[in-house]
């Protein structure tokens, strides 16, 4: 299956950050902005161990703005609720004034959550949880994850975004809904989608442009747990299919996305267009919990040729090797191209490896991939096996 290529070409102009998926910057300069003494401190201390990193720290975003003045950083971690001006607001300055990757550093409250969300919609690239001080598991699996965000923000492209007081926006308006969602799918395949750095915008935008009686879908987005629920929770309040967190046990139907839980792995079970989803902890995979890899090499092994699957924009290598046994086994698989990709990474590394079958804008991912969708797939009846 030879690849094909339809990449909307860019410029890289003012107020855009030029980094792609390729070489990394010698030294990564990190801004940490927290009003937490103990929180600068944690942070501090994990990011200077890690080798290429250089860190500063605020105690706020007036003292952040004087800083950079001096050091332009090439990320600011960033935390959300801090004296003087608050995290959201400073983080629409310097997406209008002179973009820098942001990652935003949360708790997992109910309030931190929404609010870290929030932040991606207004230009932030990743979400990292707030360090449990004291607690041995953060400098392991934690840690390893804040250095890897760090590394993919450093590589971000960003365009200026317009400044307002209070962004509001909503992405994509409420689209109608179909009825309720079948129990199989019929002449449709199963689309699985892996994302990463850069992930939330581009699955809503992908999202948005399905159909109610869409083919079936699977996700996962690297984002930490409580985050995946209220992710797609939003989703689900402007999409025409429904969108929710993949529990274990849950169908996987027609007019329906299931998102994989944070912290843990999400597989498809079953076969002949029957399937369920299967939840479960375990160890990290290709560096991530939830993994792009077990997804797809679980929608491999169950679906084969009548599946379809999709990898944007990330750092990294995860979902490569799914994705490659995706396409060994007769699915269609397709990538986002590295104008629109916000870390040209996964995408890249699954084409160099011979996964892809064909590069494609972001805007064009949806439509491509419901024409592979449809293409002629039947499964057979449930009442064909008993004749």
């Amino acid at each position: 299956m030879p690849l094909r290529r339809r990449s909307r070409q860019g410029t890289v102009g003012a107020g855009v950050t030029n980094r792609t998926g390729g070489d990394e910057p010698r030294v990564i300069n990190v801004l940490v902005v927290d009003d937490s003494a103990v929180v600068r401190q944690v942070l501090t201390a994990i990011l200077t161990r890690t080798p290429g990193m250089s860190v500063t720290a605020a105690a706020d975003p007036i003292i952040a703005q004087q800083k950079m003045k001096r050091i332009r950083p090439d990320v600011i971690l960033l935390d959300i609720h801090m004296p003087r001006m608050d995290g959201l607001t400073f983080l629409r300055q310097v997406m209008a004034e002179d973009p820098v990757p942001v990652v935003v550093c949360s708790s997992l409250t109910g309030a931190g959550t929404e609010e870290a969300l929030r932040a991606l919609e207004e230009g932030a690239v990743d979400i990292v949880t707030k360090p449990k001080v004291g607690l041995q598991g953060f400098l392991e699996d934690s840690a390893t994850r804040l250095t890897e965000v760090i590394r993919g923000a450093a590589m971000a492209r960003l365009a200026r975004r317009p400044a307002t007081a209070e962004s509001g926006r909503t992405a994509f308006p409420p689209a109608p809904r179909a009825g309720t969602a079948a129990t199989r799918t019929s002449a449709q395949k199963l689309i699985a989608v892996g994302a990463s750095t850069g992930g939330t915008d581009a699955i809503r935008e992908f999202l948005a442009a399905m159909p109610a009686d869409a083919p079936p879908i699977v996700i996962v987005q690297h984002m930490p747990e409580r985050f995946t629920r209220a992710f797609a929770e939003r989703l689900d309040r402007t999409c025409a299919l429904r969108v929710k967190e993949a529990a274990d046990g849950d169908p996987v139907v027609e007019g329906q996305a299931l998102v994989a839980a944070g912290d843990r792995h999400l597989r498809v079970l079953g076969s002949g267009g029957l399937y369920v989803a299967e939840v479960r902890p375990g160890p990290l995979v290709s560096q991530h919990r939830p993994s792009v890899d077990v997804l797809f090499r679980s929608v491999a092994q169950a679906a084969g040729p009548h599946a379809v699957g999709v990898i944007m924009t990330g750092m990294g290598d995860d979902g490569a090797a799914g994705l490659l046994e995706m396409r060994q086994r007769g699915a269609a698989t397709l990538a986002q191209d590295e104008a629109t990709s916000i870390v040209f990474g996964m995408p890249r590394e699954a084409v160099v490896r011979g996964a892809v079958g064909e590069v494609l804008p972001l805007d064009h991912l949806a439509a491509a991939t419901l024409r592979e969708a449809r293409a002629g797939t039947t499964w057979p009846s449930p009442d064909a096996a008993t004749e």
